[in-house]
């Protein structure tokens, strides 16, 4: 054969040798890897199962953690709902025992009623009973009378009347004669009256030393000027006042005498004015005194507002303020009003505290119990519950308004803190000489005098003078003429008389005054 297809074969017979060694070697490096991979796939596998379980059991602790927290809140929750339920059920059982007692308390209360009103129906049947018995035992009487007498009742009547007569007539003569006799007699009546009428002096000037203010003056000249040509600067002042100016031989001094002490004050600060001022006449002394009227309602807010912040007393109305202020000027049995009012509201505050009760509330119905005192017009309810209408007019608080009305029992207590208000009233007024119980009826006796006569028609204004014992009514001129004037006293007199008790006697002095003002211009 041919080299060449040796060389052949023998290339052949090494591929398919190398062919033959690189398969084996390949299919022992295939197997190599596979084994390789299949235990990094197991390893894989088990790290995966290793994290899934981590994973797992952080979620199931998550989970857990959770649901732990979700139940103490819902259990938290839960518990504040019974708490408030339990609540709930305790105020409603305690309205429920509340209601239970006002019921029985109202069915008792019904109860005696009823028994009242049936004792007074048996007492009224009773007593018609009686009536009728008593007139069946008068008529069966006198007809019995008639009989034994055989006479009417009208004809005894009429005999025993002309026996009466005669014997009246008979007393009378011998009166007549002994009158001389007994004249002695009657001494020790005179000296009586003569008694009488120096207590009522007496009293007299008591009042007026608790009803006057005193200006000092420099020097007594000065009186002539205050009095003025024929009186009519003197007359001008106190018909712009109100008030007696007692020009005197007091040295150094002017008695201003009056039962208002506003009108006191206004009248001292007008002449304390006009005397600085020197220029005194009528047309100036309406001018003065109108100023100082005004100032004296301004002082009088200031006092109120004053008397507040210092009591600490806020939120008040400021009428309620001006009320306050007006105390300054005002007294009650002769203890002065707003000094009367800081007492209780400090009295009532601190029996407040002690008892746990709200003090501010306190001290507030404290000083405002005596507003109906002040109030500026006149009413026929009395001061408690004016003071209350007051108090509910300004949007007072209700416990408030009930102390003001239950202080003198006028009405119904319906607050712990009226009876409250009641015992300090009483604690502030009974100390020894806090009050003078005249006082009181002698002030509002010179009030009616002076409402009796402005209520009749003309009348402009009035002013109770001399403690009581002469009213000054000026009258208006166009309307009233001189002998209306006149009659105009009289008939104030007649119904003095007859609506009102006074001691002594009364002056009626009626001022009828002309003036006519023109301007140059």
């Amino acid at each position: 054969m041919p080299q060449y297809v040796w060389m052949l074969i023998a290339i052949a017979s090494a591929l398919a040798v190398g062919f033959f060694i690189a398969k084996t070697l390949f299919q022992k490096s295939s197997a190599k890897i596979e084994q390789e991979a299949q235990a990094r796939a197991a390893e894989i596998l088990r790290n995966a199962e290793l994290s899934a379980e981590n994973v797992k059991k952080d979620r199931i602790l998550e989970a857990k953690e959770k649901y732990l927290r979700l139940k103490e809140e819902f259990e938290e929750e839960a518990n504040k709902k019974r708490g408030i339920l339990q609540s709930n059920e305790q105020k409603l059982k305690q309205r429920e025992q509340n209601i239970s007692q006002l019921m029985e308390q109202n069915k008792r209360r019904e109860n005696e009623l009823e028994a009242q009103k049936n004792a007074l129906a048996q007492q009224t049947e009773t007593a018609t009973k009686r009536r009728e018995e008593a007139e069946r035992m008068l008529n069966q009487q006198v007809t019995q009378l008639e009989k034994i007498a055989n006479l009417t009742a009208a004809e005894a009547r009429d005999q025993l009347v002309e026996a009466l007569r005669a014997e009246a007539e008979t007393r009378a003569a011998s009166h007549i004669k002994n009158v001389m006799e007994e004249s002695r007699l009657t001494a020790t009546k005179e000296a009586k009256k003569i008694v009488i009428e120096t207590i009522q002096r007496t009293a007299a000037e008591h009042a007026i030393e608790n009803c006057v203010s005193v200006f000092n003056i420099e020097n007594d000249d000065i009186k002539g000027k205050i009095i003025g040509r024929e009186g009519r600067n003197i007359r001008a002042l106190e018909a712009a006042t109100g008030v007696e100016i007692i020009v005197d031989d007091t040295p150094e001094a002017i008695v201003i005498s009056g039962f208002d002490p506003v009108r006191r004050e206004i009248a001292r600060l007008s002449l304390h004015r006009l005397v600085q001022d020197g220029r005194i006449h009528p047309a100036r002394i309406e001018e003065v005194v109108a100023k100082t009227r005004k100032n004296i309602e301004d002082e009088i807010i200031e006092i109120g507002e004053r008397t507040v912040i210092d009591m600490g007393v806020h939120g008040l109305h400021p009428e309620l303020v001006k009320m306050i202020g007006r105390m300054r000027f005002r007294s009650s049995y002769g203890q002065n009003l707003l000094q009367h009012s800081r007492e209780v509201a400090k009295l009532c505050a601190t029996m407040a505290s002690e008892l746990g009760l709200n003090a501010k509330l306190a001290k507030r119905a404290g000083l405002l119990h005596d507003i109906g005192k002040v109030w500026h017009e006149e009413s026929d309810m009395p001061h408690a519950l004016l003071g209350m209408e007051l108090a509910k007019k300004y949007k007072e608080h209700p416990e408030v308004c009930n102390a003001i009305g239950a202080h003198h029992d006028e009405i119904e207590k319906t607050s712990i803190i009226s009876p409250i208000i009641q015992v300090c009233d009483a604690i502030s007024g009974s100390r020894p000489g806090a009050r003078r119980e005249m006082m009181e009826s002698y002030i509002k006796r010179l009030r009616d005098l002076e409402n009796l006569a402005t209520s009749f028609e003309g009348v402009e204004k009035c002013y109770a003078i001399q403690a009581g014992r002469e009213i000054r009514v000026i009258v208006d001129a166009e309307n009233v003429t001189d002998e209306k004037a006149s009659l105009l006293s009289f008939d104030i007199s007649q119904k003095i008389e007859k609506e009102m008790q006074y001691p002594g006697q009364i002056k009626i002095t009626v001022i009828r005054e002309m003036r006519s003002v023109a301007y140059a211009r």
